[in-house]
């Protein structure tokens, strides 16, 4: 164990002192995190702007008088509408207000509303108008104008199952009429919130941090675990093998730096972004450590792959870049890859896009229980990992 503690302490002393481990595993990740971050500022900050709402709804109809109040009550939901109420025979008011720009939206709910809503019809006749400016508000008004009146149709055929077998379920005719009156006074309530499901995806600053530092993390370990094949090419890793050493003592000591050096400047990476950077948050850290020594080790596992076939400390190279590059880009580094299809299920075992997917279930409150399954696709990653390298045949022992 003191041998192996010897090692270890060596190899990090010596990547300690290079500049160029400190700039691929802290200082250029974070640099492309901030840039980025500061071109895309403000592209997740979408703002509704105010809107006004033209309507026209008979005034003695209950339904449509619940789809106009429903509407009045935006602003108390975030949403900035001013409802100007246009009386029913002068409807053609509505669309002129529209096409001359005094009004983005136009609703028209017509004569009878309430009557073909109870017979199963309710969508029939409204209409909506949307302005040349009415911009995304006026798709928000759209929307839940659709929305309120599908319930108000689905509450209406529900009043009708329980009017047709009242009977046999033991209503009596005061319970349906109460159920009939409730039905009609009600306002279906609207809440803007921008809270995030756990297990869903980072924001977008969140994002770009996490996928740098899984990128970068690849030139991380590359640096400690291929410079088995410097060490053998100076001669080095034969004066060590004549020393009394397991044969294993090596390698594994590349592995614990490499682990060492990657969990440090991985969590680096994500501490600055959370610090310094508006809106990127990662959740309990506890948690994340676990999963970024998982993503680590993942990592790791793919250089002893690279020390099986590369035959030069060039090749090492070569072959370390191009798998960084290629994991951090179908990762996620650089934008959002899909999730579902074959596709997404290939991408899932990507160790890049495993510390975004299982960042996003930390950043949603996300505990150990729930990055449950990141951390067993990470775990078997590494396993099938090493097992390719221990069954690949090897061009030029380092190993």
């Amino acid at each position: 164990m003191r041998a192996l503690l010897t090692l270890v302490g060596h190899d990090l002393r010596q990547h300690l002192r290079d500049r160029s481990m400190l700039l691929f595993a802290v200082v250029i990740p974070l640099s492309l995190a901030f840039v980025f971050s500061l071109a895309f500022s403000g592209i997740e900050d979408v703002a509704l702007d105010p809107v006004t709402v033209a309507v026209s709804a008979a005034e003695e109809d209950e339904a449509a008088q619940a789809v106009v109040a429903t509407l009045e009550g935006l602003p108390e939901q975030g949403v900035e509408a001013d409802v100007r109420r246009v009386p029913l025979a002068q409807q053609d008011e509505v669309a002129a207000q529209v096409e001359d720009g005094t009004a983005g939206v136009g609703v028209v709910l017509p004569e009878g509303f309430g009557v073909a809503l109870s017979a199963g019809d309710g969508t029939a006749g409204v209409t909506v108008r949307l302005g040349p400016d009415a911009g995304l508000s006026g798709d928000v008004v759209a929307s839940l104008v659709a929305s309120t009146v599908a319930r108000m149709d689905a509450d209406a055929a529900a009043l009708a199952l329980a009017a047709g077998s009242g009977e046999g379920a033991g209503l009596t005719g005061a319970q349906v009429d109460a159920l009939a009156a409730e039905l009609a006074g009600s306002r279906p309530e609207v809440e803007r919130t921008g809270a995030r499901v756990s297990g869903e995806s980072l924001s977008l600053s969140s994002g770009i941090v996490a996928g740098q530092a899984g990128m970068f993390l690849f030139f991380t370990v590359g640096f400690a675990v291929l410079t088995l094949l410097t060490e053998r090419e100076w001669g080095t890793l034969g004066r060590v093998r004549t020393m009394p050493l397991p044969r294993w003592m090596v390698p594994v000591s590349k592995a614990l730096v490499a682990l060492l050096l990657g969990v440090t400047s991985t969590t680096v990476i994500l501490l600055a972004g959370a610090f310094l950077l508006d809106g990127v948050s990662f959740g309990s850290w506890p948690v994340v450590l676990l999963l970024v020594v998982a993503v680590v080790a993942a990592a790791t596992s793919v250089m002893f792959i690279i020390l099986r076939v590369a035959a030069t400390s060039e090749q090492a190279s070569l072959a370390m870049s191009v798998i960084a590059l290629t994991l951090g880009v179908s990762g996620g580094s650089f934008f959002t890859v899909p999730t579902e299809g074959w596709v997404g299920r290939l991408l899932t075992v990507n160790p890049v896009a495993a510390l975004i997917r299982g960042l996003g279930i930390t950043s949603g409150g996300g505990g150990a229980a729930a990055l449950a399954p990141v951390l067993l696709t990470l775990l078997a990653f590494t396993a099938g990992a090493l097992l390719v390298a221990r069954l690949l045949p090897a061009r030029r022992d380092a190993l």
